[in-house]
């Protein structure tokens, strides 16, 4: 199973006015949890609904899945 972004989601936090700083500082989003996505790694369920508060959206809108290839 492959999950993927579909959108950056930085970008959208930030033209949300949520900079990294803001995020970091504030303690909306930890810093381990910044560099999962500035590094287009997965976060967990809690994470995920974070973003969707955040951004005003479902998880649909941020997510995309990849079914693996068959061998």
């Amino acid at each position: 199973m492959s999950l993927q972004y579909k959108i950056n989601v930085l970008a959208a936090l930030k033209e949300k006015g949520y900079s990294t700083y803001r995020l970091n500082v504030e303690k909306i989003i930890s810093h381990s949890s910044i560099q999962k996505l500035k590094e287009g790694k997965m976060l967990g369920a809690d994470g995920i609904a974070t973003l969707c508060e955040l951004l005003e959206c479902q998880p649909g809108d941020i997510l995309s899945y990849e079914p693996e290839p068959k061998e």
